[in-house]
């Protein structure tokens, strides 16, 4: 018997998170506010909001994808990362430099966790 498929807040394009097995998968997330600070507290607050919908939490997290529209914001996104992320429990993680959906966003994170 398959596991099933659990969609929360689905959309016409997408869902926020999708629960399969033990696994969470998160859509990309990105933030409010005028730079990358504003913007990446506010994209991981709505990760952990997600994550506890989901029945988990951040301490659960095994891999994150971050997405910086510019890499000299890399400082500043990581500053509120460490104040964020369990330090007990840090997931692998991997950070580049790309265009974004709209000009106006400067970070996106994209995490998988287990429950």
């Amino acid at each position: 018997m398959t596991s099933p498929i659990t969609r929360h807040e689905p959309g016409t394009r997408m869902s926020q998170a999708v629960v399969h097995g033990d696994m969470v998968y998160l859509a990309g997330q990105v933030g409010e506010g005028d730079d990358v600070t504003a913007q990446a507290k506010y994209a991981l607050a709505e990760v952990d909001r997600l994550l506890a919908l989901a029945g988990t939490d951040k301490s659960r997290i095994l891999t994150t994808t971050i997405w910086l529209a510019d890499i000299a914001d890399f400082g500043a996104m990581n500053a509120v990362w460490d104040s964020w992320v369990d330090p007990a429990n840090p997931p692998a993680r991997a950070t580049g430099e790309a265009k974004l959906a709209t000009p106006y966003y400067r970070v996106e994170f994209i995490v998988t966790a287990a429950r």
